[in-house]
């Protein structure tokens, strides 16, 4: 669409009394809404839709519903780059990330420093990931939380430590550890997650050093970058009919010729088009899934605390067999402690430009 044409539809919009200078809140605005890049839309939204938690679409153009957010601070983790406002993601994966802090505490894995997980009602974001739109991604660094809580600033400049040698794709075995294999085996131990991505160099030490059951290898993933964190994935939940699943992972440990593949030139070539613009500089609205018009239209809980789990040290109770919790639950009805308290009765927010 040329400026002129666009300046036509602004135009047009602003004369039916419909700002499109500030952040839309209600998806029912007309076309013009289609011609907004969706990043800036979900990049501005500061509270989860406030419904049942449901994923949408695919996990690099959808968004979710019925978001929780994880705690800065729980007794064995602590989330980093707290300006992002991505501490969100679908309950499932809360919990687990929660589970996760514990078992690895458990054998011997100091805590959790979080990365990223999602924004509050998913979607694109305005710069980094790709994925993480639907609130089944998350990102664990490699490094263990220090002896004590790190101030906001710590958290917005301290640098994980990358496993990889510089310049290489080996590991560096001055900074992997056996307490990072055992943490990799924990997180692929779950049977919520389907894959964990991981840097090729960290997949080879895992081929050529993990004995015995070798079956959780299937799960660790060879992807570029992941050298200071690795990324963990759980599949499409229950009350999630409209969340596209990824295809299974190939049978076998994946030490093998696909494993290969990463150390030739090939997947190291410059970018033949570097200057080509992202995929989340051009997604609009029209490019989601229809149903996420209405997750930025939903009403958001009463507080960000309402809707937080871990707080003040409080964690997600265990199920009674250990595992994660079940989390599904009738529309209305609580998801967690804490979670959803009532929304007050007022208009819809208009979502606001958000700081970095």
């Amino acid at each position: 669409m040329d400026a002129t044409m666009r300046g036509t539809i602004k135009g047009a919009a602003a004369a039916a009394g419909v700002l499109l200078a500030g952040w839309l809140a209600v998806a029912t605005v007309g076309e013009a809404v289609g011609e907004e890049l969706a990043k800036n839309l979900f990049g501005a939204a500061r509270l989860p839709a406030a419904t049942a938690p449901r994923s949408i679409g695919f996990y690099s153009k959808g968004c979710f519903a019925g978001g929780v957010a994880l705690a800065t601070d729980g007794p064995t983790w602590q989330a980093m780059r707290l300006s992002r406002n991505r501490r969100w993601g679908h309950p499932t994966m809360i919990a687990l990330i929660e589970k996760l802090s514990r078992d690895a505490a458990r054998d011997g894995w100091r805590g959790l420093l979080v990365g990223d997980i999602s924004q509050p009602r998913g979607g694109p974001m305005t710069d980094g990931h790709a994925s993480h739109q639907i609130g089944l991604d998350a990102d664990i660094w490699f490094t263990q939380m220090p002896d004590h809580r790190l101030t906001v600033r710590e958290r917005e400049t301290m640098s994980a430590v990358s496993m990889i040698k510089k310049g290489g794709l080996t590991v560096d075995d001055r900074v992997w550890t056996q307490a990072q294999m055992q943490l990799l085996k924990r997180a692929a131990s779950y049977p919520e997650v389907e894959r964990i991505l991981v840097h090729p160099g960290i997949k080879k030490k895992l081929c050529d050093t993990v004995t015995g059951d070798r079956s959780w290898l299937r799960k660790i993933r060879p992807f570029w970058g992941h050298d200071y964190h690795f990324h963990v994935r759980i599949g499409c939940q229950p009350g999630s009919s409209s969340c596209k699943p990824q295809a299974p992972t190939p049978p076998g440990d994946g030490c093998d010729k696909s494993l290969a593949w990463w150390f030739t030139p090939e997947p190291w070539r410059p970018n033949k088009n570097p200057d080509a613009p992202k995929a989340r500089d051009l997604m609009t609205m029209a490019s989601l899934p229809a149903e996420c018009r209405a997750v930025l239209a939903a009403p958001a809980p009463a507080s960000e605390m309402a809707v937080t789990v871990g707080a003040d040290g409080d964690a997600i109770a265990a199920a009674p067999d250990g595992g994660v919790p079940d989390v599904t639950i009738d529309a209305g009805a609580p998801l967690v402690p804490k979670a959803f308290a009532p929304t007050p009765k007022a208009a819809i927010p208009r979502p606001t430009s958000r700081s970095r």
